[in-house]
């Protein structure tokens, strides 16, 4: 039995993987879908980027989970990443959806430097949060009304020093069994890091034909495509 771990992204919860936990246990599988501290119901919480890689971290070990699928959406593939390489031999593949990497050194905002400037105009207006997503943000990502309105609806501030703590890396990402998901409304080319690890022979693309939150525009077939890399593993 697989035990999938899932870590959504920037301002949701453990909540955004409603639709797909369901798929997975019924196919038999434990599925741990996991809060970053700061966020949803742990509000209030102090979070940077390592506190967030110890919250994945801690959740494996304390559950004593193995032959672990861990799945990082957006921002969350940049603690994901850095925890799939500590867990160790508990480790069976790591699911990028649509996600940041992390790269030794550098943090969510250094690698995204056309839009650095915007989030921390939103965190110094916000006391150090950036301010949740808005229905005009999900414009165009293969969203009904009604899952916007649940997306938006349950978002919450995410904390600024996530974003700006360095990842730290012991190992080259691409040495780890890992699968990107490519969510093509949100673009159809991966970008530069994302591109470069996949010429890894560990690695692999699967594409979505969907935007960026995948786990409500399209549970099931996000569910799916988990239970192959669950197969690959």
């Amino acid at each position: 039995m697989t035990e999938f771990v899932l870590v959504a992204g920037a301002w949701l919860g453990a909540w955004a993987w409603d639709g797909v936990v369901p798929e997975l246990r019924a196919a038999g599988h434990g599925v741990h879908a996991l809060t970053l501290s700061g966020l949803a119901e742990k509000q209030g919480v102090q979070a940077g980027q390592q506190t967030h890689v110890q919250d994945i971290v801690g959740e494996v070990e304390r559950l004593d989970l193995r032959d672990v699928v861990l799945v990082g959406h957006s921002y969350a593939g940049i603690p994901v990443g850095q925890a799939a390489e500590r867990i160790g031999d508990r480790l069976a593949h790591v699911v990028f959806v649509d996600s940041n990497v992390p790269e030794d050194g550098g943090s969510f905002l250094s690698a995204w430097p056309g839009g650095r400037s915007t989030v921390e105009a939103s965190m110094a207006a916000n006391g150090g949060f950036w301010a949740p997503l808005t229905e005009a943000d999900c414009h165009g990502q293969g969203l009904t009304e009604e899952q916007i309105g649940r997306l938006v609806g349950g978002a919450t501030p995410h904390p600024g020093a996530t974003l700006s703590e360095p990842a730290v890396l012991a190992r080259p990402l691409g040495g780890l069994p890992a699968t990107y998901v490519k969510c093509l409304l949100d673009g159809a080319e991966s970008t530069d890091d994302v591109a470069e690890l996949l010429k890894s022979e560990h690695w692999r693309l699967v594409e979505m034909d969907t935007g960026h939150w995948p786990m409500f525009s399209q549970p099931r077939e996000l569910a799916r495509i988990l239970l192959r890399c669950a197969g690959a593993s």
